[in-house]
């Protein structure tokens, strides 16, 4: 059986819930609208700049001649209202005697602020891997000639008078940590981040980042301080959308990592990683909300996940992905996987709306342990098809549980298909999505106390997770 949920007949038949689902949204999260979708994290792309266009300068007058009057600027910079300098006027005595008031300068009519194009800054097209409003990596359009995006005056490091839990102090201490990586294949390059975890070149990523690296391709790690060095796949998990990677460097430094389960709404944290190829960018922000279930996925490789994540205003965009979360500590809390877009599908270059998502790092832990040490992971499994549980207004109401796997965890906990779970241990279920982040986020072996509803009946059970024994679709 297919351990990735499955929407249930009685609700959408044939629909997949972990397939374009929108986090936060009041109906269901399958079938998504084109205009709001959460995505994977594209990366960045190499290749040349877009020039930074300008409109007209709102049609400021040109002075009259002779009003001593000069442009501020010249006509190669914006102008913002009427932008113009006057001079001093000349003195009574200069140059032999009294002289006539100079005429009055006619004042130039304000026509309104210049208006100034939106042109975004982008480094090539974003690449990346995700749902409608994503394209893979392999199939990036990017051009093959790369950018200089390394900040002009070097690394930048917080002075010693940086106070303690400032967004200076905390991003001076994760930036020598965070990398930019490269990977280039037959269709082009594209870039996203990683958090360097040993000194011999371990480094977490997104799956995503690299799930384009396949036979023929290269990956590069540009590292904090100016070196590139070539790096190979350590091990990959696309059900977390998680990887590592291993670098070919002996002396980096490792990112200290903190505790998710610690973080609290409101919380402020740092997001560190390459927005579209601009290596070492810091942005900052707060925790919005925790326990997010957050569906990303790419249609194209089948490929999609769940997990419960911790929402952050932080500005994060395509290649930010893999990037780090951190506290105000300094502490590696997230790993940035994913964004909420206003744009419509194929919109690679869907950017900061303020709704980022990352993945917690208490539950990336043990999954980056077991990469490292066998290059694979293994999940949490209840063993059941769920899907969403309606009320009589249409709202999403709980998880309705579907077929349920004979011998498995949910079986042998005694549930049955029909089953609503409305919550666990003791946190509200509303949907299909929230309990798969909610399994997820346990290891197999754990214990979890499911509120269920049973023919109008309230009652509580509880399971003993198993595991997927690393063949999450099996």
């Amino acid at each position: 059986m297919n351990e990735n949920p499955q929407q249930l007949p009685q609700n959408q038949p044939g629909s997949n819930p972990e397939q374009g689902s929108t986090p936060g949204s009041q109906s269901p999260s399958y079938g998504a609208s084109p205009q709001e979708r959460t995505q994977q994290l594209p990366m960045g792309g190499y290749g040349p700049h877009q020039q930074q266009q300008f409109a007209p300068q709102g049609g400021q007058p040109r002075p009259p001649q002779g009003s001593g009057q000069h442009p501020a600027g010249g006509s190669a910079y914006p102008q913002f209202g009427p932008g113009t300098h006057q001079g001093t006027s000349p003195g009574p005595s200069w140059p032999y005697g009294p002289q006539p008031a100079a005429p009055a300068p006619e004042k130039p009519k304000r026509r309104g602020l210049a208006l100034v194009a939106l042109t975004a800054l982008l480094v090539g097209t974003a690449g990346g891997v995700g749902g409608a409003a994503v394209y893979s990596a392999t199939n990036d359009s990017t051009s093959n000639t790369p950018s200089v995006t390394a900040p002009l005056n070097g690394n930048q490091a917080a002075p010693a008078s940086a106070p303690d839990g400032s967004v200076q102090s905390a991003a001076a201490k994760v930036l020598p940590s965070v990398v930019k990586i490269a990977v280039a294949t037959s269709q082009g390059e594209a870039t996203g981040s990683g958090i360097v975890i040993s000194k011999d070149g371990l480094i977490v990523t997104n799956n995503h980042v690299v799930a384009g690296a396949g036979n023929g391709a290269t990956i590069s790690v540009m590292l904090n301080d100016g070196r590139t060095v070539p790096a190979t796949i350590k091990g990959t998990d696309p059900l977390t959308d998680l990887a590592v990677i291993h670098a070919s460097a002996t002396d980096l430094t490792p990112a200290k990592l903190g505790s998710s389960d610690k973080l609290a709404v409101g919380q402020g944290v740092v997001a560190i990683g390459s927005p579209f190829g601009l290596e070492a960018t810091v942005t900052s922000g707060i925790v919005s909300a925790l326990n997010r279930p957050v569906t990303s996925g790419d249609a194209q490789q089948d490929s999609t996940t769940v997990f419960p994540a911790i929402q952050t205003d932080a500005a994060i965009n395509p290649g930010n992905s893999g990037g780090a979360l951190i506290d105000l500590a300094g502490q590696v809390v997230g790993i940035n996987s994913a964004i909420k877009t206003a744009g419509g599908s194929g919109q690679s270059e869907g950017g900061n709306i303020g709704l980022g998502f990352a993945i917690p790092i208490d539950q990336a832990k043990p999954i980056i342990d077991e990469l490292v040490a066998k290059g694979k992971a293994t999940h949490a499994r209840l063993g059941v098809q769920v899907g969403d549980a309606q009320s009589s207004d249409g709202l999403s109401n709980g998880a309705r549980l579907g077929e349920v796997t004979s011998g498995g965890a949910a079986d042998k906990a005694g549930l049955h298909a029909g089953d609503v779970v409305t919550a666990v241990d003791g946190k509200a279920i509303a949907s299909g999505d929230a309990l798969v982040a909610a399994v997820r986020s346990h290891r197999p072996g754990d214990q979890v106390k499911l509120t269920i509803t049973r023919n109008g009946q309230t009652q509580s059970i509880t399971a003993t997770l198993g595991s997927d024994n690393g063949n999450p679709t099996g």
